[in-house]
């Protein structure tokens, strides 16, 4: 039965594209990736990458960038092409500008340009509320939890911090774990009984974390903000905008709450505007796009990338207005 209001037939239809990707045949997911083809040189091929789409494999998932490097080369070059290589990752419900190699040795160099901090990377972030500053820079260590919660689709397994780069896999099935979540670890404490700021006593596990943040835009309870990421930490956009600003993303299910995993809630007049019920706003996608990024490669490279069409009609709902490159 397609529902009568258009945003849930919306919401519906990205939820299949989703679906459609982890079921179709390798080849025409490569095929999907060649049409998403930013730019490419004798080095590096640069794609929009989908929402939805995994970029590691794990359990539960049958399709993902990772797995249809070699043929996305063939079709790009030829049939003796060398398979293409990862460079760095993005969220699975992340989208935008991603970088892949033709080489090993070009993604070990481009690997150490993100490690030494040389890649510039811009995001735009659809969230709820409105930061205070405008404009600044979070700067609050992130570390690995466990998040206890009484709905069984919402578990989140333990997970040492030494096997945080291993790929995150999605539940693939209502009592499977989902992936471990982050939060902040203060460098400091309000002490309550000497009514004064303190150092606190710091988390071996936990990592630097830097995120500068502007606002574009703010309407109807929410804001369009511009994201660059100094450090690398995992979630670090997500856990910065949620726990040190207060302003988690749009259909930021994961972060939403400090205390457990629960369906974001959101104000009446973004509900309205959005013409969405809060029961249905669990279905609402991440709404976080890799829109900018600049590669060092010899001479400077720059990619840009237009969000997603979800995202600039949620732009357009919201009346946040788009920002002109």
């Amino acid at each position: 039965q397609i529902p009568k209001d258009p945003t849930q037939r919306w919401l519906r239809e990205l939820a299949a594209l989703s679906q459609q990707l982890q079921q179709v045949h390798p080849n025409v997911l490569a095929k999907i990736l060649k049409q998403r083809t930013l730019y490419q040189n004798e080095e590096i091929v640069v794609i929009d990458k989908p929402y939805g789409l995994p970029v590691h494999g794990g359990p539960g998932i049958k399709n993902c960038i990772a797995d249809v490097l070699p043929i996305l080369a063939k079709m790009l070059e030829n049939m003796k092409a060398e398979p293409l290589h990862l460079c760095h990752r993005l969220d699975k419900e992340t989208t935008g500008v991603m970088v892949l190699a033709r080489s090993k040795e070009a993604a070990e160099k481009i690997r150490l340009l993100f490690k030494t901090r040389q890649v510039e990377k811009i995001y735009w972030a659809i969230v709820v509320g409105d930061p205070d500053p405008v404009e600044g820079v979070v700067e609050i260590p992130i570390v690995e939890k466990e998040v206890q919660s009484h709905q069984s689709h919402y578990k989140v397994r333990p997970c040492s911090l030494s096997h945080r780069s291993a790929p995150a896999s999605p539940p693939s099935s209502p009592n499977s774990p989902s992936p471990p979540q982050m939060t902040l670890a203060p460098s400091w404490r309000l002490c309550a009984e000497a009514g004064q700021v303190v150092r606190a006593r710091r988390s071996r596990s936990a990592e630097r974390a830097v995120t500068r943040f502007r606002r574009l835009a703010a309407a109807s309870a929410c804001s369009l903000l511009e994201l660059q990421p100094i450090t690398g930490v995992k979630h670090q956009i997500r856990v910065h905008l949620a726990y040190g600003l207060g302003c988690p993303i749009l259909g930021d299910h994961k972060y939403s709450h400090w205390s457990k995993l629960a369906p974001q809630k959101l104000p009446e007049l973004t509900l309205r505007r959005l013409k969405l019920e809060q029961s249905k706003a669990r279905h609402l996608p991440l709404h976080l796009h890799a829109h900018r990024l600049r590669l060092p490669l010899g001479q400077p490279l720059d990619f840009v990338c237009k969000p997603p069409f979800f995202f600039q009609k949620t732009l357009r709902k919201l009346d946040l207005d788009i920002p002109k490159d």
